[in-house]
């Protein structure tokens, strides 16, 4: 059994790390590890990402892919049963439901069913504000001495 954290007196004692706390919160809460189906995540460039996974077996109705917020949800279920006496079964046929937690501003790009495979193309869309900018640095020119002004106090003897 996995032990489970609390996070609380974090959030009584720590500003603006809210984010931070909810993503470990999330992670403590991972369902136990489901190796099926197979699927491989591909760093394809700076900002794109590729999610491929074996489907096998399944068509596109069967199969549905939805994104809320920072988590990306693909499932599976097949409708129907075979005719048939199998001799032997070695194609899985299960229902299935893989999560993947995304970072902020990932986006499903597109997705596709090919030979098989399951194709979910991703990327990373900063919004403008948040990307680096360039401040532009002004040069001001200095006051000439005579007219810098000075404070003056008047001396008076103790």
């Amino acid at each position: 059994m996995r032990p489970t954290l609390d996070f609380s007196p974090l959030f009584r004692s720590s500003i603006g790390f809210d984010r931070m706390l909810n993503a470990l919160e999330a992670a403590n809460r991972v369902e136990p590890f489901n190796n099926w189906p197979p699927y491989d995540i591909v760093k394809s460039g700076e900002d794109d990402y590729r999610i491929t996974m074996a489907v096998a077996g399944f068509a596109l109705d069967d199969l549905t892919i939805t994104q809320e917020q920072n988590l990306l949800t693909v499932a599976g279920e097949r409708d129907g049963a075979d005719e048939g006496q199998y001799l032997h079964r070695g194609i899985a046929e299960r229902a299935f439901r893989q999560r993947f937690q995304l970072a902020d501003h990932v986006k499903v790009a597109g997705a596709s069913l090919v030979n098989g495979l399951l194709t979910i193309d991703l990327k990373r869309e900063i919004p403008e504000e948040m990307k680096p900018r360039r401040i532009e640095i002004t040069a001001e020119e200095a006051m000439p001495a005579n007219q810098v002004k000075q404070i003056e106090a008047s001396k008076q003897a103790a």
